[in-house]
């Protein structure tokens, strides 16, 4: 009877879980991915690629939510057994307030496990995934994005302007500007162009113009009667650098251990600064771990006040702990210094409450050791 008591709880909590990740989940989803649109209307992406582009950031959606929805359904389901009177099946079996308490924390462990897989493994694989995909795709909306007397920025270091363009993607003169490096770049002046694709690359086909190539100490001018100006080595504007999210957790690791233990300081492998490797560190271990205290928060709506008056602020005052610590979980960060004693201390901070926060409830419930 006991472990069908503890199994309806724990599905309880999973069935709220999902229904509640899953639909928060997607509104997220819908709100960036109107946001994501710029890829397509600014940078000239193809469709493909923005579908692709929005379906991988669903796992780091997911991954930021679900500390929180994991609090909500555990204290949601609680509060529910406690208001539907459902909660005396417990303990008319029998069954202590300490063994439940003990169980949902066994019980978070799951929760636990899938955050840290998501955070390790999942959300760094698929951000990299996308930023690959998205440098590595065509601008396929190049010939739409090709505005009358305006300005063309659609590629990075390369500018262009026309004067008259239609449908069919003839051009009636043609400015180009590419940024050849830091102190030369190239200019194209054409009077007649027409926009081709050809093996899914875009060239302009450019009739009647000259090329300048300048830099700090000459220029020189060629004429032409027709050229070809490939546009395929050209890539978006859109940010394709490998931010730090996007690094997988094996390589942050040996960027730490080559930091504090074998004591490389100017390590040339280490893609950012050891802080900001550190701060990544604990969002993807430190983080996770404050699923366990949070767990023990929910299970203090067991233990009631001595005084009914005091139950609906007590609730409040529950649910306000929760939260609060929710927040002390993503600014803790911020805690991370150079300082190996110190960032070891702010990484250990979730396991630390955990042990405090079982202590109080441990004895506020009066336990025997049989029940632990």
């Amino acid at each position: 009877m006991n472990k069908l008591l503890f199994r309806k709880l724990s599905l309880d909590i999973i069935y709220f879980f999902l229904a509640a990740s899953l639909s928060i989940t997607l509104i997220i989803w819908v709100i960036q991915a109107v946001n994501f649109l710029d890829i397509v209307s600014e940078d000239g992406h193809s469709l493909r690629v923005y579908f692709a582009y929005s379906i991988l950031s669903l796992p780091k959606i997911f991954s930021r939510i679900l500390i929180f929805i994991f609090f909500i359904s555990c204290f949601y389901i609680i509060n529910k057994y406690e208001e539907n009177n459902e909660i005396l099946v417990f303990w008319t079996n029998g069954i202590k307030k300490i063994s439940v308490i003990n169980f949902i924390l066994r019980f978070s462990i799951l929760f636990i496990i899938i955050q840290l897989f998501l955070s390790l493994y999942l959300v760094p694989f698929t951000q990299n995934l996308s930023r690959i995909y998205l440098k590595n795709s065509n601008v396929d909306f190049l010939p739409s994005l090709i505005t009358e007397k305006k300005f063309i920025n659609v590629f990075k270091n390369l500018t262009i302007f026309v004067d008259s363009y239609d449908q069919k993607g003839n051009i009636k003169k043609i400015y180009i500007n590419e940024k050849l490096n830091k102190n030369s770049s190239k200019i194209i002046v054409a009077e007649s162009g027409k926009i081709q694709k050809k093996e899914d690359q875009f060239m302009i086909k450019l009739f009647d113009g000259s090329i300048i190539n300048s830099n700090e100490n000459d220029f020189y001018n060629i004429n032409f009667k027709e050229t070809e100006y490939d546009l395929s080595k050209f890539s978006s504007k859109t940010v394709t650098y490998q931010k730090i999210q996007q690094i997988s957790s094996i390589n942050l690791f040996s960027c730490i251990y080559d930091f504090y233990i074998k004591q490389k300081k100017n390590n040339k492998i280490c893609p950012r600064k050891i802080e900001s490797i550190t701060e990544e560190i604990y969002k993807r271990i430190a983080i996770p771990l404050y699923i366990l205290i949070l767990s023990l928060i929910s299970s203090s709506l067991l233990i009631k006040p001595k005084s009914n008056k005091y139950l609906k602020y007590y609730k409040s005052f529950v649910f306000f702990v929760g939260f609060l610590t929710i927040i002390i979980s993503q600014i803790g960060s911020k805690f991370i210094t150079q300082n190996l004693i110190n960032d070891v201390i702010v990484l250990s901070a979730p396991i630390i409450f955990v042990v405090i926060y079982y202590l109080t409830i441990l004895f506020k419930t009066n336990f025997k050791l049989k029940y632990l």
